[in-house]
């Protein structure tokens, strides 16, 4: 360096800076803080071959082959 010391100007500095969702001293939002847990389809299905879901008034069903494979259907 010259000795000189660079003053940023506020749009200079948002420039030479990372982006807001990588700066470690701003907090992220709650989707991003913690993700869930995978729940395993042997908590949900507890030895049954289907069960029924309800979403959003829709009726569903989850069904475990004999393969290991599951398939959800409205």
């Amino acid at each position: 360096m010259n000795g000189q010391t660079a003053t940023l100007t506020p749009a200079r500095r948002a420039a030479d800076t990372t982006p807001a969702h990588h700066a470690p001293d701003r907090p992220r939002p709650a989707a991003e803080a913690a993700a869930p847990a995978p729940l395993p389809s042997e908590q949900l299905l507890q030895g049954r071959k289907t069960i029924e879901i309800s979403h959003n008034g829709t009726l569903y069903r989850l069904q475990a082959t004999k393969l290991g494979k599951l398939i959800l259907t409205k």
